[in-house]
This record gives C-alpha cells, sequence and structure tokens, in this order.
C-alpha cells in the first residue's frame, strides 16, 4: 500500500464526522386509539418498564459508540504503524540503490576490448554481405535465364516432334499413294 493511500486513509478516519447525539426518549407517549365511533387520543407516562427499555436501549447504544471509537483507535495506530515501516523501506531502497550505483564495472577493460573486436568485425561482415547479396543477385539472374532457354528447348522439341510426326503422315501418305499408283500399272 503506498505512501499516499495510508495518509488518505488516515484524514478520512480523522475527518469522520461524530455520531449524532441522541436525545433520551421524551417521557410520554401519544397514543390514538380507533373506535367506531371515531379516533381518541391521550396521554399517558412510562411505565417504570419502558424508562428501564429504553436506558438499556441508550447504554447498548453508548456502548457500540465507544467500540467504534476505540476501533478507529486501533486502526488509526496500525496506519500509523505501517506509515513508519514504509518510511523505513523506502529508506533502505535508497540506500541500495545508492550502493548500487556506486558499483564499479571489474571487468571495465575486458568488455571494453570485446566491444572494439566486434566493431571491427561488423565493419568486416558489412562488404563482405554486399558482395554475398551481389553474388546471389547474379546467381538468380543466371538460373533464371538457364531456365528460360530450357523452356525454349522444350518448346522447341516439342514443336520438332509434331513436326516429325507431321512428315511421316505426309511421307506415308506419299507411300501409300506411290504404292496405289504401282498396282494400278500392273
Amino acid at each position: 500500500m503506498s505512501k499516499q493511500r495510508l495518509g488518505e486513509m488516515m484524514q478520512s478516519i480523522e475527518q469522520a464526522p461524530p455520531p449524532p447525539p441522541t436525545a433520551p426518549a421524551p417521557p410520554q407517549h401519544q397514543l390514538a386509539v380507533q373506535n367506531s365511533a371515531g379516533s381518541l387520543s391521550f396521554n399517558s407516562n412510562l411505565s417504570k418498564e419502558d424508562e428501564e427499555m429504553s436506558r438499556s436501549a441508550l447504554s447498548t447504544f453508548r456502548a457500540k459508540e465507544e467500540e467504534i471509537e476505540r476501533k478507529k483507535m486501533e486502526v488509526r495506530e496500525k496506519v500509523q504503524a505501517q506509515l513508519g515501516r514504509v518510511e523505513e523501506e523506502t529508506k533502505r531502497l535508497a540506500t541500495i540503490r545508492e550502493e548500487l550505483e556506486g558499483l564499479s564495472d571489474p571487468m571495465r577493460k575486458e568488455v571494453s576490448a570485446v566491444r572494439k573486436k566486434i566493431d571491427t568485425v561488423n565493419k568486416e561482415l558489412k562488404p563482405l554481405g554486399q558482395s554475398c547479396q551481389k553474388k546471389e543477385r547474379e546467381y538468380k539472374e543466371a538460373l533464371e535465364a538457364f531456365n528460360e532457354k530450357n523452356r525454349e528447348k522444350v518448346q522447341l522439341i516439342t514443336k520438332l516432334m509434331e513436326l516429325v510426326g507431321e512428315s511421316e503422315k505426309m511421307r506415308m501418305k506419299k507411300l501409300e499413294e506411290l504404292s496405289k499408283n504401282v498396282d494400278s500399272m500392273q
């Protein structure tokens, strides 16, 4: 719980309005009795038993108020104790932070040397990466040209097969005609 929140709780407890004072019950009651002819009203004094009940209720109420006030004080004390602990922990954390900031790095020289080596390797990697990308582009272009020539070759072979097939058909047809001509001469 934050210090600010605890402070707000304390203020709300301290600023809580006191319970309204209760007036003792009047010693007389106004009673109304209704009968068939109309309504009648009359005063009567409280009996001893009624007064005793009023006193008992009042003392019970006062006891409850005292208990509430006592619990309010207990809560206030707990909040104050919690605020004290929060302040102690804040001081402790501040001390730890100061110690952390004050620590010097015993490996500073080694770390610096390794960082310089990393920078050098990064500088060497840059032209190698560019060369690799250039060669990859050249490879892709050569592969694309190779695939294009391969497709062209397949198309030419297909066309050759069609032409050979057509040529064979035409020669067979011509041979058949010649064969018929030879047969008709006989």
